[in-house]
């Protein structure tokens, strides 16, 4: 431990942000890259046929990157408020700063970043992330290893084990249950798109209203960490509360197309059940064919030998020898 600029204690640990999560940045590169791969079909396809197919895709594949995406976003409820605090333990140093606190569905990402960015010579810019897959607990004596500013170990300590607000529970279990869900939304969806594409339109309505069903449900789990007696984060001379953020409200709506889309394939179909499924491209059965008048006709005796001919072939037969 040495002094640095008047702030200790100064850790020799090299300190590592979270700048942007990688499974987030995988899933938005490979829902891109189908998006790319499918519209390049578009082409082939003929008439009005084509711009129906390309809002199609596009939708569908909102609906399924915004699904999946969720899941590791880390802004379902978020606080943030500017003022001055204590930057380093054991240091009367005081800073004016930005102070973020994001709540996800696997764990919280605190942000700290000065105005001005940089005083007493140090940059201050951090984001950093806190899981609660198994505890928080070790993350937290790292961040206490590091050497982190004040204003987020508070925050962090709020959320372990120790701390009497027990927010780690609620917030824990309704992540868990609000994820499930949201991958149960998936399923659905993947279903939906499939049915899509079979002469079974009603069913992928159906589907489709499930999705939005499970989304919904997980919005509701999320929503328990409401009912909870909230904790107060007090840093300095203000305080600040979770609010629900981007990622509840995205989610509202994408439930929200989803129920749409489901209400209005369900009521066509019942409607216009042809005019769907040709819009669809799924082709309708028709016995058109049975139908069909032949012209004039000769029948070859030498390979009739031992077949019985019926009274409409006999028929023909006679009036064309």
């Amino acid at each position: 431990m040495t002094f640095y600029d008047d702030i200790y204690p100064f850790y020799i640990l090299q300190r590592t942000s979270f700048i942007f999560s990688g499974r987030l940045l995988t899933i938005i590169l490979v829902f891109l890259v189908l998006a790319v791969s499918l519209l390049l079909i578009l082409p082939g396809i003929r008439g009005k046929s084509r711009l129906f197919w390309m809002f199609r895709i596009i939708i569908s594949l909102f609906i399924g990157v915004v699904i999946v995406a969720l899941n590791f976003t880390n802004d379902w409820a978020e606080a943030r408020m500017t003022t001055n605090a204590t930057y380093k333990s054991f240091s009367n140093a005081v800073v004016n700063a930005e102070i973020g606190l994001h709540v996800g569905l696997y764990g919280i990402n605190v942000t700290l970043k000065g105005k001005p960015v940089v005083q007493f010579n140090e940059t201050i810019d951090y984001n950093e992330m806190f899981s609660w897959h198994d505890s928080i607990e070790e993350e937290y004596e790292e961040a206490l290893e590091k050497g982190l500013p004040n204003p987020i170990l508070y925050i962090a300590e709020k959320f372990t084990l120790r701390s009497p607000c027990g927010l780690i529970y609620q917030y824990r279990y309704s992540g868990r249950y609000a994820s499930a869900t949201l991958w149960t939304a998936f399923c659905c969806w993947l279903l939906a798109n499939i049915l899509f594409c079979m002469p079974v339109i009603l069913y992928a309505g159906y589907m489709m209203l499930a999705t939005a069903a499970f989304i919904f449900f997980s919005m509701a789990s999320f929503s328990t960490i409401m009912n909870v007696p909230q904790c107060v984060f007090s840093i300095g001379a203000d305080s600040f509360e979770t609010e629900y953020s981007h990622s509840f409200w995205l989610a509202l709506a994408t439930g929200v197309l989803c129920t749409i889309i489901g209400i209005l394939v369900v009521m066509l179909n019942f409607l216009v059940p042809e005019k769907i499924k040709e819009a669809f491209s799924v082709g309708v059965d028709s016995y058109e064919d049975e139908d069909v008048s032949y012209g004039e006709g000769y029948l070859n005796t030498v390979f009739l030998d031992g077949v019985t001919i019926s009274p409409t072939t006999s028929k023909f037969r006679s009036e064309h020898i």
